[in-house]
């Protein structure tokens, strides 16, 4: 079933009308018509299961068949706070994060980082980081569309988590599974949750040393060491698998 978000003020008594974009790909890619269900989201809280009345060139009007609250979030807030790394493996961080769970990413410029963006490349990839959460989003069922923030130093990613209620940072140094499955116990439901990866070549001590005074937990991932894209990813399973009622 394909996956829609709109604003909560396109939310009619007992239809739902969608604008922009999405008309056009609902109209002419996907060559829906009157009678087809659709999932829609409100982007907060809510998912409504409907069935389209009429596809014009502005607008799609969709009657409301079901609504469903609380959707297929996790039940705590995780916000992955990503090296940037080389390439388009931030596309690949921001997707497969999404479809776990993540709440919000946020791209870290740390010392080894290699990929610097002057602001208008960071425009750019802003809007292109956003619209592949956007497409995992709607892929995955989501609730709502993760945000991609804008590029932090780790100074200011760490000012950013300060009042989260855990800091996670997978670093290979770190030792003992025992570590980190106790400090992973601590997640519950209802909690805001930081984990922080570093770029390929992983933080350098002094930054880990920074993470520590702002409180984060360090933990290990494993006796292998994991690529950046993966790291992540790999804290967010076992996050998610902690979490899922």
């Amino acid at each position: 079933m394909y996956h829609f978000f709109i604003s909560q003020d396109q939310v009619g008594e007992d239809h739902i009308t969608i604008l922009g974009p999405d008309v056009n790909h609902i109209k002419n890619v996907l060559r829906m018509g009157a009678g087809e269900e659709v999932l829609i989201s409100n982007g907060i809280d809510k998912d409504y299961l409907c069935e389209i009345v009429s596809v014009t060139s502005k607008e799609v009007t969709a009657r409301i068949l079901s609504v469903e609250e609380g959707g297929k979030e996790l039940p705590a807030r995780i916000t992955l706070f990503q090296g940037l790394p080389k390439s388009d493996k931030m596309e690949l961080i921001i997707q497969k994060a999404v479809e776990l769970g993540a709440y919000e990413i946020v791209p870290v410029e740390t010392k080894r980082t290699v990929v610097k963006l002057d602001k208008k490349k960071e425009e750019s990839k802003l809007r292109r980081w956003n619209a592949v959460s956007e497409s995992a989003a709607k892929q995955s069922k989501r609730l709502i569309v993760p945000e991609v923030a804008g590029v932090m130093t780790l100074k200011e990613a760490l000012a950013f988590a300060k009042d989260f209620d855990l800091i996670i940072i997978p670093y290979e140094n770190a030792k003992g599974m025992e570590r980190t499955r106790e400090v992973l116990s601590f997640v519950k439901p209802g909690m805001n949750v930081g984990v922080f990866i570093g770029p390929e070549g992983g933080f350098e001590d002094s930054e880990v040393a920074l993470t520590e005074s702002f409180g984060a937990k360090t933990i290990t991932l494993g006796k292998r060491i994991l690529r950046t894209e993966t790291a992540g990813l790999s804290v967010l399973s076992v996050l998610s698998f902690l979490l899922e009622p």
